[in-house]
């Protein structure tokens, strides 16, 4: 095959083991004090862009007690987050292929832990604790929508889509179905 033949077809995404090795890599170089901006937000969850590529998008994301977010998917970007500091808990739908017969399972997620995650995924991410968390997120291809959801009677029920490059958007679902 000619290298012009595989620069067409376009860049390989990263599967989930391989994006929790990055993210893994990008909070070591958190905790060696390479990022040392974290901040954090009593209104929204800070966050920021810590790398890009055409296959790639990290980002390093703080939540105080009580934040969380919205269930939601990744518009079809595999994924993978690991927790720096704090306990992040997490509820993934867990489901028939066609998102009946479900119910959300719920994780704990302590420092050090690494998640990843397929196109298909589904959850909510929160901060049940009495302490900050600081988490680092990778997306495969990068980021471009996200789906966000509900459960009723063990089905999905979609609220809104939106197309975003940010895994932290400002969207209220119930003002956007």
């Amino acid at each position: 095959m000619s290298r012009n033949a595989r620069t067409r077809r376009g860049p390989r995404y990263l599967n989930p083991l391989e994006l929790i090795d990055f993210t893994r890599f990008f909070a070591g170089e958190v905790a060696a004090g390479k990022y040392p901006y974290i901040d954090f937000d009593t209104e929204t969850r800070w966050h920021q862009r810590i790398y890009r590529d055409q296959r790639l998008d990290v980002w390093l994301i703080s939540w105080l007690p009580s934040q969380g977010t919205q269930l939601h998917d990744h518009g079809g970007s595999s994924g993978s987050f690991t927790v720096l500091s704090g306990v992040l808990a997490e509820a993934v739908f867990v489901g028939g292929r066609d998102g009946s017969g479900g119910r959300l399972s719920e994780h704990g997620h302590p420092p050090g832990s690494s998640v990843g995650f397929g196109p298909h995924y589904v959850h909510d991410v929160r901060n049940l604790g009495d302490e900050p968390a600081v988490s680092v997120h990778a997306y495969s291809r990068p980021l471009a929508s996200m789906t966000y959801y509900d459960v009723d009677d063990g089905a999905l029920v979609r609220l809104a889509s939106l197309a975003t490059d940010d895994p932290e958007p400002q969207v209220d679902v119930r003002a956007a179905s």
